[in-house]
């Protein structure tokens, strides 16, 4: 048995391109050095802002990732995914250094928008190189090593945070921009801007000035179910922790354990699954599956505040996750060009940004005013209907 697990997982991971591999790696080091943002709040409180203006610097952040997606996408389809991924980790490192050196609530919330401005032009880059150097046989798998590099990152990241800020908050800063420009020096040791790039035909640019995602209706009426989806996925690491904390009376090593257990399963699972059913259904079919599971996750903590209640909660969302995730990939990439995958990729981000900036303020609002209880029925339904939405997508495609 242990030999067959063995093999599994080995098949698995076979067959991915090196360059997929070292982009993962790139990500890896990225994400390893996340420690500004989750801390960036109780940063500023500590120095004598009020929660409300932080929430202003962190509202810049988000307006910032919105922005980035778009110029990433449109930069991208430009000069290629190579120059952009290298210019956004480099630059987004080098403003992590300058934000510490910040005095002012605006000059925070300044320099923090164009930090995030930058550092989002890097996903849909970064988006269209795995769909470059994949292929129809492995894309989603491509996609899964590369969430599976954010998440171990994540995992590092924000605990190695909590130990500098312990200590000093400017290590913080220095910290995030070392490893940014040293992931920027791994894209160009790894990687030929060369071979990265493209050339356009006279045919494709004929195609571009046509085929545009903007008037991809299928394609955007994904992107709106996926931005629903959002909203109630991203509570998942503003919302749910305070859930925990209030109402189930659970410590912070308890939430900590929970939240982490998203991504030890997705370390552990959601390669083998993604290689069991890649190519097997249509792509939509496993996303509308993870939007029901992740609908049912929220349904399912209605059954009573308990710890067990939590964890079963957080298993489900998390398997729900890994349906809809890296298939929702294979989605955009299946219906867009070389010459236009920018644009699909920016849209994709730009709809995950936005869901990111409203979620916390849109949950926090209806769970102070109704309670956590009618929270989760309203993101069940809001799920469920993005589910339906993605079924009947199917449908009109097949």
């Amino acid at each position: 048995m242990l030999q067959a697990s063995a093999r599994l997982y080995k098949d698995a991971y076979s067959g991915i391109p090196k360059q997929v591999w070292w982009l993962a790696v790139v990500m890896f080091v990225n994400r390893s050095g996340t420690m500004v943002i989750p801390f960036l709040t109780v940063y500023l409180t500590s120095i004598g802002y009020s929660l409300a203006d932080a929430g202003l610097v962190m509202g810049a952040f988000g307006l910032g990732s919105i922005v980035g997606g778009y110029l990433g996408g449109r930069l991208t389809d430009r000069f290629g995914h190579f120059y952009v991924q290298f210019g956004s980790l480099f630059l987004n490192g080098a403003l992590f250094i300058v934000l510490g050196q910040m005095q002012t609530l605006v000059q925070y919330a300044v320099c923090i928008f164009l930090l995030s401005s930058l550092g989002e032009a890097f996903r849909p880059a970064n988006a269209a190189a795995i769909a470059q150097y994949s292929n129809d046989a492995n894309r989603i798998r491509c996609y899964a090593l590369n969430r599976l590099a954010i998440n171990l990152g994540w995992s590092i990241g924000p605990a190695v945070g909590g130990m500098l800020a312990s200590i000093n908050y400017n290590y913080l800063f220095w910290a995030d921009g070392v490893t940014c420009m040293a992931s920027s020096f791994l894209l160009f040791a790894g990687l030929s801007a060369k071979a990265a790039g493209r050339k356009k035909t006279v045919l494709e640019t004929e195609a571009t000035k046509v085929v545009s995602a903007y008037r991809d209706k299928p394609f955007l009426l994904g992107m709106f179910y996926l931005f629903l989806i959002g909203l109630t996925f991203f509570q998942l690491f503003s919302v749910i922790p305070a859930y925990y904390k209030t109402e189930l009376r659970l410590n912070e090593a308890t939430i900590g354990w929970i939240l982490a257990m998203n991504g030890l399963l997705i370390a552990a699972i959601e390669m083998v699954l993604v290689y069991k059913l890649e190519n097997r259904r249509h792509s939509l079919l496993y996303i509308t599956t993870g939007a029901m599971l992740m609908g049912a996750s929220f349904l399912f903590l209605e059954i009573g505040q308990t710890f067990t209640v939590a964890v079963i909660s957080m298993i489900i969302v998390t398997f729900g996750e890994m349906f809809l995730f890296p298939f929702m990939n294979n989605f955009w990439v299946n219906r867009s060009t070389e010459s236009n995958r920018g644009e699909y990729a920016a849209l994709y981000t730009m709809s995950f940004a936005a869901a990111t900036v409203l979620a916390p303020t849109l949950a926090t609002q209806l769970a102070a005013w109704q309670g956590f209880s009618v929270l989760w029925l309203v993101n069940f339904l809001v799920c469920l209907f993005a589910a339906v939405g993605f079924y009947f997508l199917k449908k009109s495609l097949a």
